[in-house]
Formats: C-alpha cells, structure tokens, sequence
C-alpha cells in the first residue's frame, strides 16, 4: 500500500529531517512510528499526501508514485489527520468542517451528506453536526478531525500525536475508536506506547530521521535497551 524508497527532506534552514528512509507497508496493517522529538516522524507522515515533497527518494501508494499528476488522487487515497484538531477545523460549523472534503471531491449534495452522516456515526458524534467547532473539548475536536478525514473514505489513514493531550477517559476513547475501523491502513506517529501497544501489530523506530529499528509491537516494545537508546520508554 505504501512504498518509502531512500527518502531524503531537508527543510529550508538546512536541518535534513529525512535521510534514506525505506518503508514498506501492506494494506490493512496497524504501524506505529515512534522515536524522540525531532526524529522525523512528523516530517514522515507529512510527505505521504504531498505536504512536503522528498528532496530525494520515491513513495508510491496504491500503486501510485507521488508526482504533480497523482497528487489529488493520492490525497484522496490518504487521510491525515494533525496532532493539533485547530489546524483541521475552520469551518462556522461541525457539518462544514465534515463536509469540506467530499465537497472539493466534487460529490453531488446527497452523497455528501451520506457521508458526512457516516463519519460523525462512525466517531461517536451524530449529534454534533450543528454545533460550532471552536467551542469543543479537545477531545470532541480530535473525533471531528478523523471525521473531516473518513468523510473522503481514504485507504489509508496516517495519524499524528493522535492521544497528545487527552485526559485518560479522552484517551481510552479515542483508542476503543480507532480498534474499531475497519479496513482502512494505518500510519500512527506517538510517543503514547501504550496506544502502539494496544492498536498496532507492528513498530518502527526512527532517530536522527532514519529507521532504527523495524519489528513487531510485542517484540520491540520488550526490548528495553532499543527503547531507552531512543528516548521512548515500555508501556
């Protein structure tokens, strides 16, 4: 589903946040990237819908190498969805927000609002629709986020800090939530390790913006020396 090939990015200052990233990930896993601040994860997970282009290296999803011309089908192809649900929601009203995706799709209005139904059902949130999105919790703005993402129904979702600053009942939802979609690919950047221990069957480690160490969950989560080194610590 997503083929990482030698992917280099450095930013405008000089700092290289990539460097000679290969990752390769099946339709339907669960993958948790995680490693310390500046290890790139951020930077990864932005370069997978055109965000930030490579400065060197290839992705391909779906089949699909990320170019000028696959750009909008890619972008439909995955979702992303912010660490902070501020940088998501802009619209007067929850519906909107929802909506904004399938809209720029070009749906016709019925399929739109099918959808945006769908999604708010899917987070929990059905009776949201007309709230004002300013005034959530953090909590209810993070369900709103994934819905503005699911409502475009993408293969892949690619989610950052998803649990960064939710009280434990917050956070216990928000996991029991993504437990439960279905057949969508997901790409999880955290520092939460008990979240990759609960929903992701496989972990890779980046530092320095490289990959370190790429393995099953149950496997590396164990591994105590790996963890340490890399500033994460077990769940």
């Amino acid at each position: 589903m997503i083929e990482i090939e030698e992917l280099t990015f450095c930013y405008p200052d000089g700092q290289c946040a990539l460097s000679g990233v290969t990752l390769r990930v099946e339709a339907g896993e669960r993958v948790a990237l995680v490693g310390p601040n500046g290890a790139g994860k951020s930077t990864l997970l932005l370069h997978l819908n055109g965000i930030l282009r490579a400065t060197e290296g290839t992705i391909r999803t779906g089949g699909l190498a990320l170019t000028d011309r696959t750009l909008g089908q890619i972008r439909v192809m995955v979702g992303l969805v912010f660490q902070n649900p501020d940088d998501q929601l802009f619209s007067p009203r929850v519906f909107e927000d929802v909506a904004f995706g399938p809209l720029h799709m070009g749906l016709p209005e019925d399929e739109v609002r099918e959808r945006v139904q769908g999604a708010l059902a899917a987070v929990g949130m059905s009776a949201y629709a007309g709230r004002v999105s300013y005034h959530l919790s953090l909590g209810e703005k993070k369900r709103i986020a994934l819905a503005t993402v699911l409502s475009m129904e993408p293969r892949i979702l690619a989610l950052d800090e998803p649990t960064a600053g939710l009280d434990p009942r917050a956070r216990r939802s928000l996991i029991k939530l993504l437990q439960g979609l279905d057949g969508q690919t997901l790409l999880i950047a955290s520092h939460d390790m008990r979240l990759v221990r609960d929903l992701c069957t496989r972990m890779v480690v980046l530092d320095g913006g490289a990959v370190v160490a790429d393995g099953p969950t149950e496997v590396l989560i164990h591994d105590s020396s790996l963890l340490e080194q890399h500033g994460l610590e077990s769940a």
